[in-house]
């Protein structure tokens, strides 16, 4: 009976540790000013599959995000916050979707 139970507390630690090694957390900048801003910006990321975890920073610009690297990486979490009015380092947001942009929302954009 002990080894039973030492073999599945074993499997049961190995596949907890197998699942962490594929969450990775990257950091970017996303230009934005609110907090209108920092809900659609946490709102693209979490609704693509395989992100855990987003929160953007307004003072810093700084989107955090937890990931699974098996799912998704951030360059196609970097695309999708683009595709919602933001410019990233990687990608600039469609000049369509940023001009529809509530006025509290409008930032100054960087030459590309």
């Amino acid at each position: 009976m002990k080894k039973l139970i030492f073999l599945f507390l074993f499997f049961i630690s190995t596949s907890v540790s197998a699942q962490n090694a594929k969450n990775k957390k990257s950091n970017f900048e996303v230009i934005g000013n609110c907090e209108i801003c920092k809900k659609r910006i946490e709102k693209a990321a979490l609704s693509l599959k395989g992100v855990k975890m987003a929160s953007w920073d307004i003072p810093s610009n700084i989107l955090s995000v937890t990931y699974n690297s098996n799912k998704i990486s951030p360059d196609q979490i970097q695309s999708a916050v683009a595709d919602v009015g933001h410019d990233t380092p990687l990608f600039k947001a469609p000049d369509n979707v940023y001009n529809e942009l509530p006025m509290c929302c409008i930032y100054e954009r960087k030459p590309k």
